[in-house]
């Protein structure tokens, strides 16, 4: 009797630690993943420790360890991740030409225009604007010094540095994490049966993407930030006044060409009204000039023959 209680309570024992197995493999992939990476982190590490141990045991001469630390340090300069941003403010005599060669020199240094602006004053004749542009980093120093000594007049001049390398190089490290995380997710959906595992995986396999994307994104901002330096051109056209006179006061040829027109003008007018007169009285004009011509006619003859009987007396 008591071999059979035993062996009852040995079976019991044996369905409990089975049902637990089966609840054990249901519990979040996510954690047994990153508890896997974590090891395997670990060991990595402990490995890299080992090696570094052993190899710090081995005799090595000091001029290959100074190179070796020169070497790393130049690395790490050439990596270095630096969102550079210019502010500048330029008077110039003509803004459309200044603003021409700005945009001719952002496409020979292989930048590109973001947004550019122009306004003017309807009081005063001038006028002023605002260019963005992006230009690569090996050429922002070139391109600002050329900006400076050939656009115009410089007012203002501001370069600033952002320097990212750290946030980069985190951002890389969860990266690498995200990417073991979501291997191992997808190698326990591969080996799950169960529909219930595989929604739990599926879910935390969705996060963790989710998350790579947010990265992936944040580092490809950060990397065009730092690639393509920012430069912001505020452009102010000066035009010099005369105290006392207008430009009406200064036109001297436009004042010229409006009076000789006035004068065109007049002569058509009183050209045109002769005309008309002319015209418009040809019915009374035409009697009035028959009747003098014949007066004129009867008048000479008159003249003529008092003339001629005057000669004959003479003789």
């Amino acid at each position: 009797m008591k071999k059979a209680i035993w062996f009852l309570l040995g079976v019991m024992v044996f369905l409990t630690a089975c049902s637990n197995e089966q609840e054990n493999i249901g519990e979040s992939s996510e954690d047994f993943a990153m508890d896997s990476v974590e090891e395997s982190m670990d060991e990595a590490g402990k490995q890299g420790t080992e090696s570094s141990e052993t190899e710090n045991n081995e005799p090595t001469e000091s001029g290959g360890q100074e190179a070796a630390e020169v070497e790393t340090k130049e690395v790490e300069v050439e990596e270095r991740k630096i969102i550079y941003t210019a502010n500048l403010r330029l008077e110039v005599k003509e803004y459309q030409q200044a603003v021409d060669e700005i945009e001719s020199q952002v496409a020979d240094f292989n930048g590109y225009i973001v947004d550019s602006s122009t306004y003017g004053s309807s009081e005063e004749s001038s006028t002023s604007g605002h260019i963005t542009a992006r230009i690569p980093q090996e050429r922002f120093q070139e391109f600002i010094q050329l900006v400076e000594e050939g656009a115009g007049k410089l007012l203002e001049s501001n370069v600033s540095g952002q320097d990212v390398t750290e946030e980069y190089v985190d951002l890389e490290s969860r990266l690498k994490s995200k990417r073991v995380v979501e291997e191992r997710l997808l190698s326990f959906m591969e080996k799950a049966e169960k529909t219930e595992d595989l929604l739990t995986i599926s879910s935390d396999l969705a996060k963790v993407q989710e998350e790579i994307e947010q990265v992936t994104g944040r580092m490809n901002y950060l990397r065009n930030k730092a690639d393509l330096a920012t430069v912001q051109i505020d452009i102010e056209e000066n035009n010099v006044n005369i105290t006392g006179m207008s430009e009406d006061d200064l036109n001297t040829w436009e004042k010229t060409k409006q009076q000789f027109l006035k004068s065109i003008n007049t002569i058509l007018a009183v050209l045109s009204g002769l005309f008309v007169f002319i015209a418009g009285n040809l019915p009374i004009l035409i009697p009035i000039g028959v009747i003098a011509l014949v007066v004129w006619l009867v008048v000479k003859r008159k003249r003529s023959t008092t003339k001629k009987e005057d000669k004959d007396n003479l003789v």
